[in-house]
């Protein structure tokens, strides 16, 4: 009777480091996908509702299954960067605890991965339209083309995760048909490089004489150059806004949302010199809490005034 109860207890031990394994791997899946950064595909939902057309329901499931779409895609070219990445980033005080740097997950599993998510969302980019597909894969190879090159090139680096920015937005258009300004295309681009800049100041801050070691690119850039670099987009982004809420041809109201811009954009930068949060856009997005209220208000007050056309 001892003899079986030890038996039945070693396979229960067994199943549980077994359940255990399979728990860590499928985490580990979930991480080399980067979840928390899905936040920047919201960008996708612009076109939707500037364009008033947030209540349609059938519109809006589309823009939603394109915010899927891009998830995944985005999640396969995060893979991808990894993978490249994979040596530098093990310098790194933060992406060194990603799952490929830190060995829990192999690379030949990161390439089985890769290759299934990048299948699943490309099929769904095609279901949704020939225009959505070509914007899914332009970004894909932006995106790509960042990891290989162009993270590499001064300026051009900033540029690229920009132009990503800008993809999105543009996707969320096409996916609905709808014409987005191009004043909202100036206002996401100069936004996009605002995020940019600051990304790569807090890395320049935070690596300090190790961080060409990470990211080579760094050795042509200074503070005192990125502090310029952000205070000018810093400026245009306000004023592109401003000027987007001026001709939007709305309604006069729509220049309401304007202090909920600045506030963010203040904020952000207080976050940056203050709290030491600028290396992950996605992080002041979930955490702060302040910078979400904010957010959550210039939403209410742009659908507000574009909906009830106030």
């Amino acid at each position: 009777m001892k003899e079986v109860a030890r038996i039945l207890k070693i396979k229960l031990e067994n199943k549980t480091e077994s359940q255990a394994r399979l728990l860590q791997e499928v985490f580990a899946v979930l991480g080399i996908l980067r979840p928390r950064q899905w936040t920047k595909n919201l960008f996708l939902f612009a076109g939707l509702v500037f364009s008033q057309n947030l209540f349609n329901p059938s519109l809006f499931l589309r823009v939603l299954l394109a915010f899927i779409v891009f998830c995944l895609l985005s999640g396969s070219a995060y893979i991808i960067n990894d993978i490249i990445d994979v040596d530098e980033d093990r310098k790194h005080y933060i992406k060194r605890n990603r799952p490929l740097a830190s060995g829990r997950i192999s690379v030949r599993k990161a390439v089985c991965v890769f290759s299934i998510v990048l299948a699943a969302s490309l099929t769904a980019a095609f279901l949704l339209g020939n225009a959505f597909l070509a914007m899914g894969l332009l970004y894909f190879l932006l995106v790509t083309g960042y990891s290989l090159w162009l993270k590499h090139l001064v300026i051009i680096d900033v540029f690229a995760v920009a132009s990503g920015f800008l993809l999105r937005a543009v996707a969320g258009g096409v996916v609905i048909g709808v014409r987005i300004s191009p004043w909202l295309l100036i206002c996401t681009l100069l936004l996009a490089l605002f995020l940019a800049l600051i990304k790569r100041r807090h890395e320049y801050v935070a690596l300090g004489n190790n961080g060409t070691e990470h990211r080579r690119v760094l050795a042509d850039y200074s503070l005192s150059y990125l502090d310029q670099l952000i205070s000018i987009v810093t400026a245009s982004t306000i004023m592109a806004y401003s000027l987007y809420t001026f001709t939007a041809g709305r309604t006069e109201y729509f220049m309401l949302s304007i202090p909920f811009v600045i506030y963010g954009i203040f904020r952000y930068l207080f976050l940056v010199h203050k709290r030491d949060m600028g290396g992950s856009p996605e992080d002041v997005l979930l955490k702060d809490r302040p910078f979400i209220v904010n957010i959550c208000l210039w939403v209410l007050v742009c659908v507000v005034i574009l909906y009830l056309e106030v």
